[in-house]
């Protein structure tokens, strides 16, 4: 009886549909399909659930390289995927106050909040939640600590602290990003108040 119910489960299991976007082989594409994109095809990784951190460069640039390959019929969207695409304008851009943005993408702060909000730091107005360009690291953020006060973070390698020296993150790859989260134990970064925080966050 054991042994039966362990066969439907596995047979329930293969005939769920493949909700990942998926390669038309018969398709040509004159400009190569990237190593990012490859990467959630092969692993059956919905698009809209990428392992890049939202809103950043990587992960915008994904779900662009997947609205142009679907568009030109490259590749095959899925469920979830496929409905964003048809009704949104996930993956495009367009211009906001001079500056060009990614549509429909929502800009979450790390306070969960659906718009950045602002406090004051040393005097000053400073938008809460926000990775920028470090002085002292190459990055820093503000946040509230437990007691409400604003503070500065510093984080990554870069800055006056690097002497010169320069480091580039390569969360692109895969393999380097999996094995920077593992080594840091970015499951659980701890408090957004620390440095290692943010800095699995850019990972």
């Amino acid at each position: 009886m054991k042994q039966l119910i362990i066969e439907a489960i596995k047979s329930a299991l293969l005939e769920q549909p493949n909700k990942a976007p998926m390669l038309n082989e018969s398709k040509q594409y004159n400009a190569p399909i990237s190593e990012e994109m490859r990467y959630h095809i092969s692993n059956k990784i919905q698009i809209h659930k990428n392992i890049f951190r939202p809103g950043s460069k990587s992960h915008i640039e994904l779900i662009h390289e997947a609205r142009i390959l679907w568009k030109q019929g490259i590749i095959e969207l899925q469920a979830e995927d496929k409905i964003l695409f048809e009704t949104t304008d996930l993956g495009r851009f367009g211009i906001y106050e001079g500056e060009i943005v990614p549509l429909d993408l929502p800009m979450l702060n790390e306070e969960g909040d659906n718009i950045l909000t602002e406090a004051e730091y040393q005097g000053r107005k400073v938008q809460l939640g926000k990775p920028m360009q470090g002085d002292i690291k190459k990055f820093k953020v503000y946040v509230k600590n437990d007691k409400g006060k604003v503070i500065k973070v510093n984080f990554g390698f870069g800055g006056k602290s690097a002497k010169g020296k320069r480091m580039v993150i390569k969360d692109k790859n895969p393999k380097r990003r999996a094995a920077f989260r593992a080594r840091h134990n970015c499951e659980n970064p701890g408090p957004r108040t620390k440095a290692r925080y943010w800095s699995c966050k850019k990972w």
